[in-house]
C-alpha cells in the first residue's frame, strides 16, 4: 500500500465531501471512493436497516444493490449480524463466498451466484431500531486484506459522520415542527375555551396521557379539527 498516495487521495476525497450539497451526494461520493481507494473493491454500498427492511442510500452499481436486497429477502448476512451486534463486532469480512459458510449458509452461496467473491461490511451506527452499514464487494475471493480493512474504516468514519449529521438534522426538524403544531393547538384551545396558555398546555398534556398518545399527535389532531378530538 502506497500510504503517501493514499493520504493524498483521502485529502482530495475529504475536500470533495465538503463540497457536496446533500447527505445523499456525500454518501454517493464515499461509495465511489471505496472503489478507488480500497484495493480489490469492485462495488460498494451504504444502507440503513430498519426493522428487517433494507433502505439503500448509495451504491456504485447493481452488484451492491442486489446484495442488499438478498440480505433483506433472506433476513441473513453480515448486515443482520451487525444489527444484532453479535460478539460486539463492528466489521465483517467474508474471504470466499464459495467456501462453506456456517455463519451465513443461505446468504453466501446466493451471493456467489450474484458474482460476489468476497466482501467486507462496516457498522456505521446501531440503535434500538436502525443500523447503518458500509459494504464493500469484490468479484474475486481473498481480495480484502488488513490494509483494505484499515482503508475501509477511514471511509466508514466519513459515512458515519454524514449519517449522524443527517439524523440530528432530521430530529431537529421534527422537534421544531412538533413545537409549532403544539403552539397552534394551544392557540385554538385558548381562543375556543377562553383559557390562559398554561391551562391550554395542561389540557393537551392530560389528553395525551389519558389516551396514551404522544403530545404532538394530539396537538396535530386539534390543529386539524379546530377542537379536541372525541374520546374513544
Amino acid at each position: 500500500m502506497d500510504w503517501e498516495r493514499f493520504a493524498r487521495q483521502t485529502a482530495a476525497m475529504s475536500h470533495d465531501l465538503l463540497e457536496q450539497d446533500t447527505v445523499a451526494g456525500t454518501l454517493e461520493r464515499i461509495a465511489g471512493s471505496a472503489t478507488e481507494l480500497v484495493d480489490g473493491c469492485d462495488a460498494a454500498g451504504i444502507l440503513i436497516l430498519r426493522d428487517g427492511r433494507v433502505e439503500t442510500l448509495a451504491v456504485t452499481g447493481p452488484l451492491a444493490e442486489e446484495s442488499h436486497r438478498l440480505q433483506e429477502r433472506l433476513q441473513e448476512g453480515p448486515c443482520f449480524d451487525a444489527a444484532r451486534l453479535r460478539g460486539g463486532e463492528r466489521v465483517f469480512r467474508i474471504e470466499n463466498m464459495t467456501a462453506l459458510q456456517h455463519r451465513w449458509p443461505s446468504f453466501a452461496p446466493r451471493a456467489a451466484e450474484l458474482g460476489i467473491g468476497s466482501m467486507m461490511g462496516f457498522l456505521l451506527f446501531a440503535d434500538d431500531a436502525n443500523l447503518g452499514a458500509l459494504n464493500l464487494y469484490s468479484r474475486l475471493p481473498g481480495r480484502f486484506t488488513d490494509t483494505s480493512e484499515t482503508v475501509g474504516w477511514v471511509l466508514a468514519s466519513h459515512a458515519a459522520v454524514a449519517l449522524s449529521s443527517a439524523r440530528n438534522q432530521a430530529q431537529l426538524t421534527e422537534a421544531v415542527a412538533t413545537r409549532h403544531v403544539i403552539g397552534e393547538a394551544m392557540g385554538i384551545l385558548m381562543a375556543r375555551h377562553h383559557i390562559p396558555e398554561d391551562d391550554a398546555f395542561n389540557v393537551l398534556r392530560r389528553y395525551s396521557q389519558n389516551r396514551n398518545v404522544k403530545l404532538g399527535v394530539i396537538a396535530r389532531e386539534v390543529a386539524e379539527l379546530g377542537a379536541l378530538p372525541p374520546v374513544g
